[in-house]
């Protein structure tokens, strides 16, 4: 037992330098929102152009537009000036534009500045060297923070269609109009989420603090990885506007790939009796799985998850990482403290094996 301890700052110190590398990772890369009960969708691209791709992002809140074309696409802002050029020399946004200002705050709760006004002649600053750009747009969420759209009010237990949104743009002469649809779902009942949750962090904290081996802590030590690897190749791709497709991936993979070997550790040293040993493992995976869940946990109560993969298999997957976390950091814990490593007396295993005690 004496090499535990030591082992375990090894490992710690892993983890740290290894998230310090990979950022804050969640499963949406970049950042925002992982739950709501708002989704908008594109439902069509009329002319349906090749090599011009869109698509909408964080539920509503942004679009994202790839032109592969040799030729410029222009998004007009609110009042029908040019807002952005994106073409095969990079993206420029006008300076004079409104929506260069009101598209910062998700609500346009800003002071546009006298120079952008209706009629004013465009003012180009160049924002990226790439042919695909992710704005905010006004036109494709619901505007009112604290307010829901009447037909939701009205029966917030059933699905609504909140509206269907239109952003034209030009393709050269060509208009092309972005046509989609925002839609409202109710969140999952508490009442049948809660308990399950509740029941999970219990079964792990019992696991290290009950069981007369330290096999089931092992048990949930697979699970809590499995469902951190899911989660990890669920993530949504990365918008085409980011510098590294391969390092926003790797920087959302890391957490999870080490929770994989932390697991591995921990139940190979559960089936070998070494109960002490597979807690510490608990303690640090649980550390894991909480870096990659609560960053994600608003779609425990929330309709729609941002996911790569099935929402109910994104819910379960973060109620997993939530749970378990907690649960295998105090199971883990427990089971430290309730199981020594004696070894067995010479002849009767292999060298080097131990049986689980437990104690207190």
């Amino acid at each position: 037992m004496r090499r535990a301890p030591a082992r375990l700052l090894v490992v710690v110190l892993g983890v740290l330098a290894t998230l310090s590398v990979a950022g804050p990772a969640a499963a949406h890369v970049g950042g925002g929102a992982a739950g709501s009960n708002y989704d908008a969708r594109v439902t069509s691209v009329t002319p349906d152009v090749p090599g011009i791709r869109v698509r909408v992002l964080q539920f509503g809140d942004e679009i994202e537009l790839a032109n592969d074309t040799a030729t410029e696409v222009v998004v007009p802002g609110y009042d029908g000036e040019p807002y952005l050029r994106i073409g095969p020399d990079g993206v420029w946004r006008n300076a004079n534009s409104a929506a260069t200002y009101v598209n910062l705050d998700r609500f346009a709760l800003v002071d546009v500045p006298a120079h952008a006004r209706e009629g004013a002649a465009p003012d180009w600053e160049k924002v990226s060297t790439k042919s695909a750009y992710v704005w905010h747009d006004h036109r494709t969420h619901w505007m009112s923070e604290k307010q829901l759209p009447p037909q939701v009010a009205a029966d917030p237990g059933a699905e609504h269609t909140v509206f269907e949104w239109t952003v034209p743009v030009l393709h050269g002469r060509t208009p092309i109009a972005i046509e989609g649809v925002l839609t409202w779902s109710p969140p999952p009942p508490p009442w049948l989420v809660w308990p399950v949750h509740v029941g999970l962090v219990l079964v792990a904290l019992a696991a290290g603090l009950l069981a007369r081996t330290p096999r089931p802590l092992g048990v949930l030590l697979v699970a809590g990885a499995t469902a951190a690897v899911w989660h990890a190749a669920a993530t949504p791709a990365p918008p085409e506007s980011l510098s590294s497709h391969a390092g926003a991936l790797l920087s959302a993979a890391m957490p999870a790939l080490l929770a994989a070997l932390v697991a591995g550790l921990g139940f190979r040293a559960a089936l070998r009796g070494r109960g002490a040993m597979a807690g510490l493992m608990a303690v640090v995976l649980g550390w894991l799985l909480l870096v990659q869940g609560l960053p994600d946990v608003d779609v425990l109560w929330s309709a729609n998850a941002l996911s790569g993969g099935p929402q109910l298999a994104a819910r379960i997957a973060v109620g997993l990482l939530v749970t378990l976390g907690f649960g295998l950091v105090a199971g883990g814990i427990a089971a430290v403290r309730r199981f020594r490593e004696t070894p067995r007396p010479s002849g009767t295993t292999p060298s080097g094996a131990t049986d689980p005690v437990p104690v207190g």
